[in-house]
């Protein structure tokens, strides 16, 4: 097999240039030790990992700045993990978890880049109990809810990580079950709000989205 394509680009956040190496599209495919595959994740999905999501760039945006003090802080799904690489150059207290081990290569990589401290990375599977991540006072994610099940199993995840007094933000860009993940966090005891990003917000975006009208912001809290 031949190795990775990959592609480097510099987004820019007001003054603050975050500067990546992803994926260099979605046809990317190294699993020789079958560390994803024992994982149940297929060669088809792979890669989505690896690039830059224009939800997951409206996060980083929206991470940018965010008052975080004093908070700890869990960025779920994180792929190549833009949102944590710029709560990372904030000093903030973040910790990065996706459910593919290759994030975590990207991810020290491009902290590297960036010349940065290290970002905490674990390995989360969303229908694990016995994780050691801890407690979160914000819980961060885009783009996360794309399976049937996604809304159950993200949903006891999040609560399962969620300090009494927490806070929930995940970017969708419309995949449907909005809804069902909302009234899953109603039944778990959290106040929901959704909104569509201000125009501001969309023109700010640098990626290439056909998704971006239908974007909402999805906050929970308790």
């Amino acid at each position: 097999m031949s190795a990775l394509r990959v592609r480097y680009q510099t987004i820019e956040f007001g003054t603050t240039d975050i500067h990546l190496r992803t994926l260099r599209d979605r046809q990317e495919f190294d699993d020789p030790d079958d560390a994803a595959a024992d994982l149940g994740i297929s060669s088809s999905t792979w890669s989505l990992f690896g690039i830059v999501w224009g939800s997951s760039e409206l996060l980083a945006r929206l991470m940018y700045d965010y008052d975080i003090e004093k908070l700890r802080i869990l960025e779920v799904g994180c792929g190549i993990g833009l949102a944590s690489m710029v709560l990372n150059h904030r000093s903030a207290n973040i910790t990065a978890t996706d459910h593919n081990p290759a994030a975590q290569k990207f991810l020290e990589e491009n902290v590297k880049l960036n010349k940065s401290k290290p970002i905490p990375f674990v390995c989360a599977d969303w229908s694990g109990t016995n994780s050691t991540l801890g407690k979160f006072d914000l819980i961060i994610g885009s783009d996360l809810l794309y399976e049937p099940d996604s809304a159950t199993l993200l949903s006891r995840f999040i609560d399962h990580h969620a300090l009494p007094r927490c806070k929930v933000l995940l970017i969708d860009p419309g995949r449907g079950y909005q809804s069902k993940f909302s009234k899953k966090m109603t039944a778990l005891g959290y106040s929901c709000n959704r909104t569509t990003p201000t125009n501001q917000m969309a023109n700010a975006l640098t990626l290439p989205t056909q998704n971006a009208p239908n974007f909402k912001i999805l906050s929970f809290e308790r």
